[in-house]
């Protein structure tokens, strides 16, 4: 049991010293600006707000959780033009490996054709990054002794700081193929931390590698009620691949006189990590999403095939536009 145990906690230990890594998503299509900055300020309405919340590893250890929220629009005066802010607060394992990030994106819509069926949209976004660790409560090697762990002897890790701050950029391009409000494709590619900040605790430099990602999702019309919904997101970042791809149906309950409800259900895989699966509801301007990953990883030992939960919501807020109503002017004399 102890060797067991000791066991997990040096895998932990990786995953919270492993930090080149950005934060990750089950419900990817459902935080648009994080996907990619061209989403920024794309979508019917005047301003988009999206809050997600995700909690991992609940049966391992302490809980990895991550938060996050974002707002976006496009401009009053200039529709092409989209912009949007995010903010996210991650925290990982046993040291508390804190990150927050603050990041701005600009997007520009420019129409391929006429008739709106094809566009792209580029982007791009400035961040500030925060990370910071409590080296106090985290266990390693050193402090093995050959027959126990024994927290009172030194860990001899010649650390220079327990918190880095810097600036990241990125950028991105969207293509949207739209044929009509239940028949469109969307996909698009991003590139992060271009800049490759250096987020090294220790006394060497340790650049953050820049993260590739790439996404497609498609909305397609089956009868009058139902629509097929599939999606993949691919993320490159150093020695790190994720792949997430599956399909969400949809089922609108009700569309007219101003009235919109629509349930979703939908299967979703990660390569070698997890299966998940996930529910939403439409209901007017607001969607509210469920997910939960049942994990198959080397980790299920500890795991019990408990991975994470994750919720996701969004509003989209119009502005009111009173009807302009031409008055006729009545003459003296008739």
């Amino acid at each position: 049991m102890r060797t067991a145990g000791l066991i997990i906690t040096i895998i932990l230990l990786k995953i919270s010293l492993s930090f080149s890594q950005d934060i990750h998503w089950s419900q990817f299509n459902d935080i648009p600006i994080f996907q990619n900055p061209g989403n920024a300020g794309h979508f019917n309405g005047d301003y988009r707000f999206v809050a997600n919340y995700r909690d991992q590893w609940r049966s391992v250890t302490k809980p990895f959780s991550t938060i996050s929220f974002s707002t976006d629009m496009h401009l009053p005066n200039k529709k092409n033009i989209g912009v949007g802010l995010l903010f996210f607060h991650d925290k990982v394992g046993d040291g508390k490996l804190r990150t927050i990030e603050i990041q701005g994106n600009v997007s520009y819509l420019l129409k391929l054709t006429k008739d709106s069926m094809h566009c792209i949209r580029p982007g791009i976004n400035i961040g500030m990054n925060h990370r910071q660790i409590n080296w106090d409560q985290l266990y390693f090697d050193n402090q093995f002794n050959g027959v126990y762990f024994d927290p009172n002897l030194p860990t001899n890790e010649l650390y220079q700081t327990d918190r880095k701050t810097n600036l990241s950029c990125g950028v991105g391009i969207v293509y949207e193929y739209y044929k009509s409000k239940r028949q469109k494709i969307t996909t698009g590619i991003g590139f992060y931390n271009l800049n490759r900040p250096n987020q090294g605790f220790y006394t060497q430099t340790i650049p953050r590698d820049i993260r590739m990602n790439i996404f497609a999702k498609g909305l397609y019309k089956l009868d009058i009620d139902w629509d097929i919904v599939p999606g993949i997101n691919v993320s490159i970042q150093g020695k790190y691949r994720e792949i997430n791809l599956g399909s969400s149906v949809k089922y609108t309950l009700v569309d007219k006189a101003g009235t919109y409800r629509a349930l979703y259900a939908g299967l979703w895989y990660r390569n070698r990590d997890a299966s998940y699966i996930s529910i939403g509801l439409d209901y007017q301007d607001w969607f509210v999403g469920l997910s939960y990953d049942v994990n198959f990883s080397k980790l299920v030992p500890a795991s019990n095939l408990r991975g994470g939960l994750e919720i996701a919501t969004r509003y989209i807020l119009h502005h009111f536009k009173p009807k302009k109503i031409a008055h006729r002017v009545c003459p003296d004399f008739i």
